[in-house]
């Protein structure tokens, strides 16, 4: 494709885009989540990538019907669909009210008392609930952390979803694109004694095989190498939704690896066992609240 034609192509993608997101803007927090739920999963259950989710719920929870895991699906769609509702919303959304849109935090102890303390400190997270939240939310307890984000093919949009978290976060955080780059340029960053978040759900295929759902799976083994290596508190967290634009940040206690802090393979591979078990513990919790989505376990399951 031409640069011309290309270039013309992506800002109208752009301008849809920043369409779509002033009229989410438009709608109470409440009304924008319902229907980008129910819309998500009016269709998403209907696209192909649907087996995949059912196919991962067959392999790793072989109790469940088939109604059941059309039901975590659906949920599964309808979570996604919120989130990406709620993406315009979050940084109005009002802490620790009754009821309604808002977000708690549970937890949120740990935070203060990090806050108080300087040098390198790594969260650890998956893709669920809102996952989009968690940022937000530990900043505001005094300790904001920079984190790993895909870039969009679209310039134009990418540069409209960061300004988003930006505003979100109501500073400018250094983020760093999924790569070779990013993860110098993230090295770097907690070199000097910055924060960083992690998302360590997904299949990483240049990673280590640890157990998820007690099936081998290719996973990140950053979070233990660069705490290993740093000696730095890991904080696990994730996002529960309870409703419509209502959301709570559960914040566990920082992981104890003393144990097992001489940075080598075997501690790497313990360690990233330790992460993968707290995901899995969250995930069986609100399964309906995690991306079933992506192939995450071996290819030979999918044949």
């Amino acid at each position: 494709m031409k640069p011309y034609l290309q270039s013309f192509l992506q800002y109208n993608e752009y301008i849809l885009a920043k369409g779509c997101l002033s009229l989410l803007r438009s709608l109470s927090p409440e009304r924008a989540s319902n229907i980008g739920g129910y819309i998500c999963r009016q269709i998403g259950t209907k696209l192909p990538v649907s087996k995949t989710a059912n196919k991962n719920l067959q392999l790793v929870m072989p109790h469940l019907t088939t109604q059941e895991r059309q039901k975590i699906i659906g949920g599964v769609w309808e979570n996604l669909g919120r989130t990406v509702a709620e993406f315009p919303h979050l940084s109005h959304l009002k802490h620790n009210t009754p009821h309604g849109p808002g977000w708690e935090v549970v937890g949120g102890e740990y935070l203060t008392e990090q806050s108080k303390k300087t040098g390198p400190v790594l969260f650890v997270s998956g893709h669920i609930g809102n996952w989009e939240m968690l940022p937000l939310g530990v900043g505001k307890y005094g300790t904001p952390f920079s984190s790993f984000f895909r870039a969009a093919s679209n310039p134009y949009v990418n540069d409209l979803i960061l300004q988003l978290r930006y505003e979100a976060m109501g500073q400018k955080i250094p983020m760093f694109a999924k790569g070779s780059k990013g993860a110098r340029q993230a090295l770097k960053h907690l070199l000097q004694g910055h924060r960083l978040g992690v998302l360590s759900d997904q299949k990483m295929n240049d990673g280590i095989e640890v157990q998820f759902f007690g099936k081998p799976a290719m996973t990140s083994s950053a979070v233990a190498s660069l705490a290993l290596k740093l000696k730095c508190p890991i904080i696990p967290g994730y996002v529960q939704r309870l409703g419509p634009a209502r959301l709570r940040i559960v914040v566990e206690p920082p992981i104890d690896y003393s144990e097992f802090s001489e940075n080598n393979l075997e501690n790497i591979h313990h360690l990233t066992q330790v992460i993968n078990d707290k995901l899995e513990g969250w995930i069986k919790q609100n399964p309906d609240q995690w991306l079933w989505l992506h192939k995450r376990w071996p290819k030979e399951y999918y044949k």
